[in-house]
């Protein structure tokens, strides 16, 4: 079976999940990127026994996969893990007759405005929120905002990642924050919400287009504002029911149902609000450690969903044990000159995986996003005790060193 295989940089999640998913079920694969020279060598060896080729294409352009395909070999899965990706992955898959997510459910979650403004039609949940426009300049759309609510958080609205995601304090805080991140994203479109204070909560969703299956989710630990960078994960089983149904909801409202789906949302007098909606798995080694604590093939139930596969019912997910995810985080830009190296080892009954998001020698400026991550840590174990202990240890025990 032939399966197109949308990317942009190489992932851990592509490299170390979704690929030898594909070997495993003895898929081909195609590999459709903008960046063809990054996918080469250890950047795509998951795939292995000769059944992956990477051809180069304008993935963000759905009439050029559309095309890219058409004149290649008949399709039978078209797939993307990349927020980037997710409309124009959806629009090639319908374009062929095949298995996808609905690409207005996937325009909807990319587009932070869009899905403001559908959540607040359905009755779902209104947040206040503005858009400026790509074509506005920023004293008009400013302008054109209104009162505005502050505290307030300005971002992209089709941004990932707490990228120039910030929050602003008063008129002039937003004015020079927007002038900031255009003149980093010349022509961007802003969206300026209302602030949803609370503790961050993931819910981690599966679904085959019949039914939509909960893998827990996660509680987040972020630094404080004006920033959000995450700084750990940390494994729920299950939300208080209340909260996973009115998350449920939403999702609904909004369309999900194919693949994965990773949501974050806070829980504010007892509502549960979404933050935003990223339709695909969970990110930063969050799904490496989802697939080894529930012991399930993770990404090879995602590829089966998007090839028509139903998915077992209920999934065979392990239960019991517990896990967390850390992200030592650079505090300054300049050069790594120290760092612990990869590891996987375990201590006990805990199982302790590092690896180093950053070479030493590396020199890299400071962007209060994941772009300063040094490295990942994942904890599994048969309880939240023991792996605070062996995480917290390692933490503790390592040195990162930057020097200007």
């Amino acid at each position: 079976m032939q399966l197109y295989l949308l990317a942009l940089n190489p992932t851990e999640s592509v490299t170390h999940g979704f690929l030898p998913a594909a070997r495993d079920r003895e898929l081909d694969v195609t590999l459709l990127t903008d960046r063809p020279q990054e996918h080469t060598g250890e950047a795509v060896s998951g795939a292995g026994d000769g059944r992956l080729e990477v051809l180069g294409c304008d993935v963000r352009d759905a009439a050029a996969v559309i095309a890219r395909i058409a004149a290649h070999r008949p399709p039978d899965a078209v797939f993307t893990n990349s927020d980037h990706l997710q409309t124009q992955a959806a629009l090639a898959a319908e374009y062929f007759g095949l298995p996808g997510k609905d690409w207005r459910a996937a325009l909807r979650a990319k587009d932070k405005a869009e899905m403001r403004r559908h959540l607040a039609a359905a009755g779902a949940d209104t947040v206040w929120a503005g858009e400026i426009a790509a074509e506005d300049e920023l004293p008009s759309g400013l302008a054109a905002l209104g009162e505005v609510p502050f505290p307030c958080v300005v971002k992209p609205r089709e941004g990932v990642a707490s990228e120039d995601v910030v929050l602003a304090a008063d008129d002039a805080g937003l004015a020079r924050l927007c002038a900031e991140i255009r003149q980093r994203r010349p022509g961007a479109a802003l969206l300026v919400e209302e602030y949803l204070p609370g503790e961050l909560h993931t819910l981690e969703t599966l679904g085959d287009g019949s039914r939509l299956h909960e893998l827990g989710g996660f509680r987040t630990l972020v630094s404080p504002p004006p920033y959000f960078i995450e700084h750990r994960m940390t494994y729920v089983r299950r939300h208080p029911e209340p909260v996973r149904e009115a998350v449920l909801a939403q999702l609904g409202a909004l369309g999900v149902g194919l693949g994965a789906c990773h949501t974050e949302f806070v829980v504010q007098d007892g509502r549960a609000r979404i933050i935003e909606v990223n339709y695909r798995a969970v990110g930063d080694q969050g799904d490496l450690l989802l697939a080894d604590l529930l012991d399930i093939p993770l990404f090879a139930y995602v590829l089966d969903a998007h090839l028509g596969t139903p998915l077992p019912s209920p999934l065979p997910v392990r239960t019991g044990g517990a896990a967390r995810v850390d992200y030592p985080c650079a505090d300054r830009g300049g050069t790594l000159t120290a760092a612990p190296g990869a590891s996987d080892v375990y201590e006990g009954e805990v199982r302790r995986v590092y690896r180093p998001l950053r070479a030493v020698g590396e020199r890299h400026d400071l962007h209060h996003t994941n772009r300063d991550y040094l490295g990942a840590l994942r904890t599994t174990g048969p309880d939240q005790q023991s792996v605070d202990r062996v995480a917290d240890g390692f933490l503790a025990a390592q040195r990162w060193e930057i020097l200007p």
